[in-house]
């Protein structure tokens, strides 16, 4: 059963300031980091306006053509200009496909899915673009693999080039 759209569902205080390209790219780069490595969403990420880094377990480290698969697929879902919508409802409710492990334990009974076209979905309470084409560019500037742990740090905007 959806929300009720005329009365204001109530959420968690959101307690950053998200740079909202940036954001929206970290959830297309988690998706496709699951679809290519089946390695779920990270659960460390550091996003920022001018670099943002995010890191996933993973049992290798991915070979150059990977990663140059993993930029050619991000860049694509920036360019295809892919809506981003919001659908609120109750936690009993979020469809099975939909991880809740990252939600705080004091999360509000309504949650707020995040859908950039039918491309993803998770539950957020975060800034984000109105349609991938607003994110500008996405450029992989480095990555590196430590101790199972794989590490993406990259550029969105006009400035990412």
């Amino acid at each position: 059963m959806e929300i009720d759209p005329t009365s204001a569902p109530v959420l968690n205080e959101h307690h950053k300031e998200e740079y909202a390209p940036a954001h929206t790219a970290e959830h297309l780069l988690n998706q496709t980091m699951d679809r290519m490595f089946g390695c779920g969403r990270s659960k460390d990420a550091h996003i920022e306006r001018k670099k943002s880094k995010i890191n996933w377990p993973l049992p290798v480290a991915p070979t150059p053509e990977q990663i140059a698969q993993v930029q050619e697929t991000m860049s694509q879902l920036v360019a295809s200009d892919l809506p981003v919508t919001y659908e609120f409802v109750r936690r009993d409710e979020v469809p099975a496909d939909v991880p809740l492990d990252k939600l705080p334990d004091d999360a509000s009974e309504t949650l707020r899915l995040v859908r950039i076209g039918d491309y993803d979905v998770c539950a957020c309470i975060g800034t984000h673009v109105q349609s991938t084409a607003e994110i500008g560019s996405f450029r992989i500037t480095s990555t590196s693999y430590n101790d199972g742990i794989f590490r993406i740090v990259y550029k969105v905007g006009a400035g990412s080039n």
